[in-house]
């Protein structure tokens, strides 16, 4: 199969439906100077809604989560612990915050690492993964064997929502985790 980029409609889902999905495709980012880096998804994690107490729309719109509002196929890009960039990508209906984290690509496990690797910053959050020179999803028709879990580093969630079996992960890349 020859690799294609994922469109905005794939991305106009529900974050359960997408963030499986999304394991075992590829994050393509090219930087100024034209470097393609190219690192297949390994682990997702899925934030659903105000109800969602790790989702950060939980507190309600914000200047921060508005785009979480918006429309499905764009970056939401923020800043964790004053030092990691952490990339989601905004997905479902407009007006129904949602988004799913990359949380980790092949050898890179951590999403702080992954975006560092990528040369993924503050710049990218708003920018759309499709029509984009600077990144984009690709599908080479790689279909992982996928593995629920639970979230991880959310110890702020309400137990409902710490527990829930919301992050997919490549069963394959199980020694890693």
């Amino acid at each position: 199969m020859k690799s294609k980029v994922l469109t905005r409609k794939f991305f106009c889902r529900d974050c359960l439906e997408a963030a499986p999905d999304l394991v075992g495709k590829l994050i393509v980012c090219t930087d100024s100077d034209g470097v393609r880096t190219s690192l297949r998804i390994t682990e997702t994690e899925a934030y659903r809604g105000e109800e969602d107490t790790a989702c950060h729309a939980s507190k309600g719109r914000t200047k921060r989560t508005e785009i979480l509002y918006g429309k499905a196929g764009y970056l939401y890009v923020y800043l964790c612990y004053g030092m990691h960039h952490l990339m989601n990508v905004v997905t479902g209906a407009e007006g129904m915050p949602q988004a799913v984290l990359f949380r980790a690509c092949e050898v890179y496990d951590g999403p702080g690492k992954l975006t560092k690797k990528l040369g993924v910053d503050g710049s990218f959050n708003g920018q759309p993964l499709f029509g984009n020179p600077r990144i984009c999803i690709m599908d080479d028709g790689y279909r992982p064997d996928i593995e629920t879990l639970p979230r991880v580093g959310i110890n702020y969630a309400t137990p409902e929502y710490r527990d829930i079996l919301w992050r997919f992960a490549d069963r394959s890349r199980k020694e890693r985790r």
